[in-house]
């Protein structure tokens, strides 16, 4: 499958015929391209209530009991796997969790098969992330259920964009007017891909920050600043996203060396002087520190909102879960 972040997977703008009036017109989340302002602040309003929601002793509500959600993951995940199956519990679902290593997939079962056997289980919610673009789109053609895209390739993360969403707004305001800068691995990085188009749709002022053998030939068609410089990059920047850089993705000399590349595009509070004084540091995680970002910068309390974003994970997958699985509760219940 082909996994240059340039070249757009097609994803339907509406994947199913919506019920009157609705503001989330789709059956699936595969990406953020896919998603209107609409819909996307519909998302992120939903999310709000759900973060007030698990700050209270009392985090469970059984809105989608009675209904079953798979998580089938093909990569290791830590944070969104375990994101999506708290989401999954507090809102009531029976949630299991598959270990493709030890499964029939492992065994030599085609991507078809594995859909044609999960379909006949008739889950409600299907979680999927997988190593090739395109992989997430296949399944949802021939699942009955909602799917989520949990990462594919390098193609996109809607959920990780939609909880930066909500981390931003929440911390700035708004999403429209704000200068945020992504910079790092461009190239490898669905998060960018994911961010980029939501953060464009929303009316952000978007620029890459990268060396040229970390961005993609054809960055410019999407909608951004390019800067190569990291301090020019940095200027005026209300919202910095640092990505990590993804060597398990890289086939040959990508990078002359980790030092040299902290010294060059490495966020520090040196570089982080060039930004507005109430700059707001972020980054999806795991972090490489000393590589992207500076400890000092990571852990910085008043700019720093990597935690908070592990917090919005939680609220934005209740809310995506939520919304897709309406029609379904809302049938049950008439």
């Amino acid at each position: 499958m082909n996994t240059d972040l340039t070249e757009q997977t097609s994803y339907p703008r509406a994947d199913v015929d919506p019920p009157s009036g609705s503001l989330f017109p789709h059956k699936h989340l595969l990406g953020t391209w896919a998603l209107d302002p609409t819909a996307i602040k519909h998302l992120l309003d939903v999310a709000d209530g759900y973060v007030e929601q698990n700050r209270q002793a009392i985090k469970t509500k059984r809105i989608c009991a009675g209904l079953t959600q798979i998580n089938l993951f093909f990569e290791n995940s830590t944070r969104t796997l375990m994101s999506f199956e708290i989401a999954g519990k507090r809102l009531g679902l029976d949630t299991i969790s598959m270990a493709t290593g030890s499964s029939s997939i492992k065994k030599g079962e085609t991507l078809l098969d594995t859909a044609s056997t999960l379909n006949a289980m008739h889950p409600d919610v299907l979680i999927v992330r997988h190593g090739d673009s395109g992989a997430v789109k296949l399944l949802s053609e021939k699942m009955d259920c909602a799917v989520i895209n949990a990462g594919d390739g390098r193609s996109e993360h809607p959920t990780q964009a939609l909880l930066d969403a909500l981390t931003i707004r929440r911390r700035k305001g708004s999403i429209h007017g704000q200068t945020i800068v992504i910079s790092g691995d461009v190239t490898h990085s669905r998060v960018a891909r994911s961010n980029i188009y939501l953060l464009n749709a929303m009316g952000a002022r978007v620029r890459v920050v990268a060396p040229p053998t970390l961005l993609p030939k054809d960055i410019g068609h999407l909608g951004v600043e390019v800067f190569h410089d990291m301090k020019q990059g940095l200027e005026g920047a209300d919202v910095v996203m640092m990505l990590r850089l993804q060597q398990e993705r890289m086939q040959g000399a990508f990078l002359p060396s980790m030092r040299e590349y902290f010294h060059f595009w490495g966020l520090t509070r040196e570089k982080l002087q060039a930004a507005d004084k109430d700059v707001l540091v972020m980054h999806p995680g795991p972090m490489n520190r000393g590589v992207e970002i500076a400890s000092d910068v990571a852990d910085d309390f008043d700019r720093s909102a990597i935690q908070e974003q592990v917090e919005m994970g939680v609220a934005v997958r209740m809310a995506c879960i939520d919304v897709l699985t309406r029609n379904l509760r809302e049938e049950a219940g008439s």
